[in-house]
C-alpha cells in the first residue's frame, strides 16, 4: 500500500495549537475551553500550571509535559497519539504556543506525517503589548529574548539599531534595567519606547517614554522589576542613524595606525565583534 493509501485508510486526528491566557484567566476562549474539556491527550510545557485552566471533565485527560529540553525525544511518542487517531491538544504555560516557547519541532513533525494541524487563537504577549504601546503597528520585528550575556546582547542590539520598524523583546523584568541600559547604549537614549509589563494580571504596567526616562523609571521602582516584561521601542527615524564604517575597511585602519593589542581593542568595542576575533584580523592584516 502507498503513503497516500495509508494516509486515507487511517483515522482522522487534529493537532490543536491551542494559545492560552498571559495573566486573567478569563481570556481563555470558549473555543479553547472545548477543546481542553474534549481532547484525550494535552501536551503541555509545564503540566501543573496548565492543570489549572481544565474544566471538569469526566475522564481526565492523559498528560505529556513537552519543554525545551525533551521535545526532540517526545515528538516520536506524540506522532504515534495522533496516526492512532487521538487528538492532541499543545499548549504553552503562556500564551500562543511556539512563540518563543516549544513545539516547533511537534508542530513540523505533524505536517510531515500529514497530520492536520489547527490553531485555537487568543492572548500573545507580544501583540497585546504592540496594540498597547503606542508605536507603530504597520511594521513590526518579533525579536523574543535576547542573549543573557551584555557583550551577546549588545553585539545583536547593534544589527537590529538602524531599523525602521518597531522592535519587540520578551525581557524578565528583573532584567529590564541592564536590557534598558544596552538599549540607551545601542539605539539611544532618546529612541521612544514602551514596557508592558505584567500584562492582564493585578498589577499591570504600560509605560511609554524615552529609553533613558524608561530606564530611571524603572530604577526608582523596584516593582516593575518583578514579572514578566515586553520592551517595545520605535524604529529608527533617518536622523537616528549615522554612517557605518565596514569592520573590514575599520580593521585596515587600525591595524595601520594602531599597536595590534589596542587596534584589537578599538575594532571588537566599535564593531560588537568578539574580542579574539578581532585580534586575530589585526595579525592577519598586518603579516599581509
Amino acid at each position: 500500500m502507498d503513503n497516500r493509501a495509508q494516509q486515507k485508510s487511517r483515522p482522522d486526528a487534529t493537532l490543536w495549537v491551542v494559545a492560552t491566557p498571559i495573566g486573567h484567566l478569563g481570556d481563555l476562549s470558549p473555543r479553547a475551553q472545548q477543546v481542553l474539556a474534549d481532547v484525550p491527550v494535552i501536551a503541555a510545557e509545564d503540566t501543573r500550571v496548565s492543570q489549572k485552566l481544565l474544566p471538569p471533565r469526566a475522564e481526565p485527560p492523559q498528560w505529556f509535559s513537552l519543554h525545551e529540553h525533551n521535545e526532540a525525544g517526545s515528538i516520536d511518542r506524540l506522532i504515534g497519539r495522533l496516526l492512532e487517531g487521538q487528538d492532541i491538544a499543545l499548549v504553552s504555560d503562556a500564551g500562543t504556543p511556539l512563540i518563543s516557547d516549544p513545539g516547533y519541532r511537534l508542530v513540523a513533525a505533524a505536517h510531515d506525517h500529514a497530520i492536520q494541524v489547527s490553531p485555537i487563537p487568543g492572548p500573545n504577549a507580544a501583540i497585546a503589548a504592540l496594540s498597547a504601546a503606542g508605536l507603530a503597528t504597520n511594521r513590526f520585528h518579533f525579536e523574543g529574548f535576547l542573549p543573557a550575556k551584555k557583550s551577546a546582547r549588545q553585539t545583536r542590539l547593534r544589527t537590529l539599531a538602524e531599523h525602521v520598524e518597531t522592535q519587540i523583546f520578551y525581557v524578565p523584568a528583573r532584567d529590564l534595567i541592564p536590557v534598558l541600559e544596552d538599549l540607551c547604549t545601542v539605539f539611544g537614549p532618546e529612541r521612544t519606547a514602551t514596557v508592558a509589563r505584567e500584562l492582564t494580571k493585578q498589577f499591570e504596567t504600560v509605560h511609554r517614554a524615552s529609553l533613558a526616562e524608561l530606564k530611571a523609571w524603572c530604577e526608582a521602582d523596584p516593582n516593575q522589576q518583578r514579572g514578566e516584561a515586553v520592551v517595545l521601542t520605535a524604529g529608527a527615524r533617518p536622523d537616528d542613524t549615522q554612517p557605518m564604517i565596514e569592520p573590514s575597511a575599520l580593521a585596515v585602519e587600525l591595524a595601520k595606525e594602531l599597536p595590534p593589542a589596542r587596534a584589537a581593542r578599538l575594532l571588537a568595542r566599535l564593531s560588537g565583534m568578539d574580542r579574539r576575533d578581532a585580534f586575530a584580523r589585526i595579525e592577519r592584516l598586518r603579516q599581509t
